[in-house]
């Protein structure tokens, strides 16, 4: 069972691997940290990684660049361990019974809550099933669906066990200084209504739902909650330099 004491959490890629005491955000502001996306396989960075502004948000491209899961367990599985607070780790989809096996090592991980299951863009429902049974185990899973589909894939994740799902961010294309057309994952303020509409519609269907996408101010946090969210997630918000997240605090 998932039971998140403080519902603001971060969104996968927006804070690192692990979170810091250091850091600008104070990890007891959140109720866990999610780490970045991490691959059964190590992962190079995108060819042309960027990041392209527009009225509204920003579109990455980045390729979910990461060492893998044996490196970041080795470089982290400790730090993980003793963390303040409880680590949800981010696992992108590989074939089903490699998922399996990950799934495995990271249960015997002290401290890590839960597992984020980041599902292919353009898979079907069959293979969603298969990702989805392949991941279950001792620890809890959200599945992150594609924001587009998440209408038609929601109920096939947690008819396949899944505790609650999450969103991946939606997808655009924009282009570059040169004027080439690039495609990433898309972020910022101009999002949140189709998120909002989504996660209702999601809570009215009873499907335990981590909402997130676009949220940047505490009252757009409470609406999502209000409209049936299970918790939230925060990304390009945590970026701001002049964020004061424990002032949301109680929510």
């Amino acid at each position: 069972m998932l039971d998140f004491v403080n519902p603001l959490l971060n969104r996968a890629g927006s804070l690192g691997f692990i979170p810091r005491s250091s850091g600008k955000i104070p990890v007891d502001a959140l109720g866990v940290f999610i780490t970045n996306p991490i691959s059964t396989q190590a992962r190079s960075s995108a060819n042309t990684s960027q990041q392209i502004e527009f009225h509204g948000g920003v579109l990455l491209h980045s390729g979910h660049p990461n060492p893998g899961l044996s490196a970041c367990i080795k470089q982290y599985g400790s730090k993980w361990a003793r963390a303040p607070l409880p680590i949800v780790v981010h696992l992108l989809a590989d074939e089903p019974p490699k998922i399996k096996s990950a799934t495995r090592r990271l249960e015997e991980i002290d401290n890590i809550m839960a597992v984020e299951l980041g599902l292919y863009p353009k898979a079907d429902t069959s293979l969603i099933r298969e990702c989805c049974t392949a991941a279950l185990g001792e620890l809890p899973l959200i599945a992150q669906l594609p924001f587009e589909r998440a209408h038609e894939l929601a109920p096939v994740a947690i008819d396949a066990g899944a505790s609650a799902i999450s969103l991946a961010p939606p997808r655009g294309l924009l282009p570059n200084n040169q004027q080439k057309l690039v495609s990433g994952r898309l972020y910022g303020p101009s999002i949140f209504p189709q998120a909002l509409s989504l996660v209702e519609h999601l809570g009215i269907l009873d499907i335990p739902i981590v909402g997130s996408g676009g949220i940047s101010t505490r009252e757009q946090a409470i609406t999502m909650l209000e409209a049936g969210a299970i918790a939230v997630q925060l990304d390009t918000v945590l970026w701001k330099s002049d964020l004061q997240l424990k002032d949301w605090l109680p929510i």
